[in-house]
């Protein structure tokens, strides 16, 4: 049965709900014996075929009957076309690019999320210096009624590991932005330091990336990450850090 299952995830997400419409319709007056002969041509390409020829292949080491697969078939393309339009995943590459993946700088995704922001927006770096576009970019979300929390790593001065105080050059940038740290760290994290690096608006988009908020991360560095929209993976993640902050794992200051 898992390679049927299988055979059917392959199909619906690769040939389009009306395509699996066809199938399903065909299937219903096909038998498990003969579905290796005549479903592969209800599809147009190679790869959508080898996929039917799986799926027939499949099926005839199961007990699923013509109707029951036509069902699975129709119910796994309406949650797979749902699922879709409910979540959108880009990757994000700065650096040099490839022909298997294009540029798209990790400042105008970061920006694409603080811009989108309409209730709350949350950001954690391991540092921050002065990106004028991102300062700029937060102090208008502010302006527009938006509350913004920043996590970002304490100087050694102040018990953490960067050099300089991050945190007091955010306050002076982004003076309405709630400032938090991670000072008290009980085992076994009492070693550690705050490397995540998200961005998260409203729980509804959030932007999860190796860039800290510096220029060289934003323009020059090899960085990598995903933009995801919508979903249940920015809501979670949103929560997340919001817990952090009721569990006073991370402090204001």
């Amino acid at each position: 049965m898992e390679e049927l299952l299988d055979a059917i995830a392959a199909l619906v997400s690769l040939v389009s709900p009306e395509k699996v419409q066809a199938v399903a319709t065909r299937v219903r007056r096909t038998e498990a014996s003969k579905a290796a002969s005549t479903l592969p041509s209800m599809v147009g390409t190679p790869v959508a075929s080898s996929v039917v020829e799986q799926l027939a292949a499949a099926w005839q080491n199961t007990n699923v009957g013509s109707d029951e697969l036509a069902s699975m078939l129709l119910t796994a393309s309406h949650v797979y076309t749902k699922v879709a339009s409910e979540q959108s995943t880009e990757l994000v590459w700065t650096g040099p690019t490839t022909p298997f993946v294009s540029a798209r700088r990790t400042e105008q995704a970061l920006l694409q999320v603080i811009n989108s922001a309409e209730q709350s927006l949350f950001i954690t770096s391991f540092v921050a210096y002065d990106v004028s576009t991102i300062v700029k970019a937060l102090n208008a979300a502010n302006e527009r009624g938006v509350a913004i929390s920043m996590l970002l790593e304490l100087s050694q001065e102040h018990g953490g590991s960067i050099t300089f105080d991050a945190t007091g050059k955010m306050r002076m940038l982004v003076p309405a932005a709630n400032l938090y740290v991670w000072r008290d760290k009980v085992a076994p994290f009492s070693d550690g330091r705050v490397h995540a690096k998200v961005a998260v608006a409203d729980g509804r988009m959030c932007f999860i990336t190796s860039a800290n908020l510096t220029g060289h991360a934003m323009e020059k560095n090899m960085e990598a990450g995903v933009l995801i929209s919508g979903g249940y993976i920015p809501t979670l993640l949103n929560r997340h850090l919001s817990a952090l902050i009721d569990m006073k794992v991370v402090t204001s200051i």
